[in-house]
């Protein structure tokens, strides 16, 4: 324990990379402040190059010795500094895909994307939190940025309706979050993410202690769970996917959740795995909800983005489904498994925003017939994307419910493994239904494609397909990775 009143300026080092987003956070904005209409694009192109410079800061602090500053509140370790360099990476091919969305739906200006910086510094924060105050900081941070972005295209009447769920459910979870964060705080005297997983491995905790604790715990799985959106907390979901303006449900789909399991890990597994057992039952219910709901419900939409609201439900059941095992391999698995989603995801969403035009959106599943007779490329990449979301080999999708399922028969959950199998199969139907829409079906008639984005985002989305299989071909590697941050 470090004393809390020294301060050592090389410290600052550590966390370089939030400072300079920070920094760069008050310079755009002030030059967005005397840009006129014609040159707002110099906002976009500063703030992709503040994310490759802070993603670049933050690589440079992979392999750095763990630290911990600020009073034992903030931490750099291999995980962290991953972690914040995938999360930008995935913000980065987000804001190529954002801008064309954004050109074409008259949303363009400065404020969404200083609201995208603002959320990435939120998720940066949490995933160095090594507190349970730094933590909350870093989520509500985000959580406010998200909340803006939502109801930023204020014409659109669902906008405003999902961002007013979002923040209503938001709020009563981040709540419970704190309510759990209180009694763990309250029994254990620190907010210290080491401290607290000290006392929670005290083998003598009494009646009293071990009761409040596990209670201070089932508020803690609650708020996370809201946050990545498991059954029975995922009322947010489809309507916030659906309602939310296209590149809106991408950001919020892809890079926050790996922020989120960040801080899975430094609660549950960092602070409170002595208490594995008690929160494992919690998991494999919330796993198995998530999967089975999560693939039921999809086969009744006709919406693309609420179809992957629930394909994304289900998914997020898999992850959870490797940190019920108790064990590294497990929790890597899951590490590589979000990686594949967000990658899968960001390809998905970027097809969509690929194909919409002024005052048409390309939301309807119907939307996408003949896609292959008008544009064969990229129905060739949405196919990739549905095979891979199925579980279909060689494509990444295969390896990250494969390497999951593997550890939870190692673990001797075999009914749970089975179980899993099956939604996965019948989840399979609704990708292949896409399918059959994009290569078997007529064009409904005044349905024409026409691609009109610009051609840095047609490249960007090709190889953000074909990462799709190429990390599929390779997947020891990347697994290797995960399971190297724990």
């Amino acid at each position: 324990m470090t004393n809390p009143y020294s301060f050592d300026i090389a410290s600052l080092s550590v966390a370089i990379p939030e400072i300079f987003l920070l920094s760069a956070i008050v310079v755009i904005l002030l030059i967005d402040l005397f840009l006129t209409q014609p040159f707002k694009q110099v906002t976009y192109y500063l703030t992709q190059l503040s994310l490759l410079i802070t993603a670049i800061l933050a690589f440079n602090l992979i392999g750095q010795p763990d630290t911990i500053i600020f009073s034992d509140s903030f931490i750099l370790d291999k995980l962290a500094a991953v972690f914040k360099v995938l999360m930008l990476g995935a913000a980065m091919v987000a804001m190529v895909y954002t801008r064309h969305y954004l050109i074409q739906h008259s949303l363009f200006r400065g404020e969404y994307f200083i609201l995208v910086l603002l959320a990435m510094l939120g998720m940066m924060v949490m995933v160095s939190g090594y507190s349970l105050l730094t933590l909350y900081l870093g989520l509500e941070i985000l959580s406010l940025s998200l909340y803006t972005l939502i109801a930023i295209a204020r014409k659109r009447s669902n906008a405003i309706e999902a961002a007013l769920k979002y923040f209503v459910l938001g709020a009563i979870a981040s709540g419970l979050l704190l309510y759990g964060m209180s009694m763990v705080y309250g029994i254990s005297g620190s907010l210290n993410i080491g401290e607290i997983a000290q006392f929670s491995s005290a083998t003598n905790l009494g009646g009293r202690e071990a009761l409040i604790i596990n209670f201070g715990l089932v508020f803690l799985v609650i708020g996370i769970a809201f946050k990545l959106g498991a059954v029975p907390f995922h009322m947010w979901v489809p309507d916030v996917y659906q309602g939310a303006p296209t590149a809106t449900t991408m950001f919020i789909a892809t890079v926050p959740k790996i922020a989120v399991v960040a801080m899975l890990v430094r609660i549950l597994i960092d602070g409170l795995g002595a208490m594995q057992l008690d929160w494992q039952g919690l998991f494999v219910a919330l796993s198995l909800l998530s999967i089975a709901i999560g693939s039921l419900a999809a086969l009744m939409q006709t919406n693309i983005k609420r179809l992957l609201a629930y394909s994304t439900i289900s998914h997020i059941g898999f992850i959870m489904l490797g940190f019920v095992t108790g064990v590294i391999a497990g929790y890597g698995a899951a590490v590589f498994y979000v990686l594949a989603y967000v990658i899968m995801s960001l390809a998905a969403f970027g097809v969509i925003i690929l194909l919409n035009k002024k005052g048409f959106e390309a939301e309807q599943i119907s939307d996408y017939k003949g896609l292959n007779k008008h544009a064969p490329w990229f129905a060739l990449m949405l196919l990739i994307v549905m095979l891979s979301m199925a579980g279909v080999p060689p494509f990444i999708g295969f390896y990250a419910k494969f390497f999951i399922l593997q550890q939870i028969l190692s673990a001797g959950f075999v009914s749970i493994a089975i179980i899993a199998v099956i939604f996965a199969v019948i989840s399979a139907y609704y990708y292949l239904k896409i399918i059959k829409t994009m290569y078997f079906d007529v064009p409904e008639e005044g349905n024409t494609f026409s691609i009109s984005a610009p051609m840095d985002m047609q490249i960007i989305l090709s190889i953000n397909a074909v990462l799709i299989l190429v990390v599929g071909l390779l997947p020891n590697q990347w697994l290797k990775l995960a399971l190297s941050l724990f």
